[in-house]
């Protein structure tokens, strides 16, 4: 008996979890339809069912807001990982992390608007990706910077500066309804940083005394 209704308990979560995904999916797509001040009748109707659906599923307008914003920050990692998948030297690491994500922006700027309005109450979506990711770019850089013998102390400033400041340029772009083209944009983020990396060198680590010393 208890191995049958943990089998049924089992079965309806990943139903739940299906059609969440299902409905999350809708989401999106009545966004890119109808931009990011969409109402729930249209994002009902995107997904042929009715509100009080939605609402079992996610409990009100923040729920929903909630999970889409779950399923965006999902996509915009896969979008990043493969700038932070290698040691790259500093230089290539900003630049490839600031084109990769403007890159989102550029391609669904009404699903990133809709995350960026969040309703009252509802945790901030950037804080949470921003300081997953700058931890990330951080780490990269010390290993970058203890590799080639340099002092890694920067580190952990520098990737967090560094995409907490590509996170503003990207706002501030979209507003401009991304009147420069992202070349541009990911190549100023470059000039910015560059000599900031290109010094580093005289800041090297000290070396070790040896046992002769």
């Amino acid at each position: 008996m208890t191995t049958s209704v943990d089998g049924r308990t089992t079965r309806w979560a990943r139903h739940n979890a299906t059609r969440r995904r299902e409905l999350v999916e809708a989401t999106l797509r009545a966004i890119r339809r109808h931009g990011h001040a969409v109402g729930m009748d249209d994002i009902a109707a995107e997904a042929g069912t009715s509100k009080t659906v939605f609402y079992r599923h996610f409990g009100d307008r923040s729920g929903l807001y909630e999970a889409v914003v779950e399923s965006v920050h999902a996509f915009i990692w896969g979008s990043l990982s493969d700038a932070l998948a290698t040691d790259r030297p500093p230089q290539e690491l900003v630049t490839g992390l600031a084109d990769a994500y403007l890159r989102v922006v550029e391609v669904d700027g009404e699903i990133y608007r809709f995350v960026t309005n969040r309703p009252g109450g509802s945790p901030d979506p950037v804080l949470g990706i921003t300081n997953r990711i700058g931890d990330q770019v951080s780490a990269a850089l010390a290993r970058w910077l203890v590799a080639h013998d340099l002092d890694p102390s920067p580190a952990n400033t520098w990737g967090h500066g560094v995409v907490g400041f590509t996170w503003a340029v990207a706002d501030r772009w979209i507003l401009t309804d991304l009147r420069r083209p992202r070349a541009d944009i990911v190549a100023f983020i470059g000039d910015l940083f560059t000599p900031a990396f290109d010094a580093q060198p005289a800041t090297a680590r000290p070396m070790e005394p040896t046992k002769e010393s």
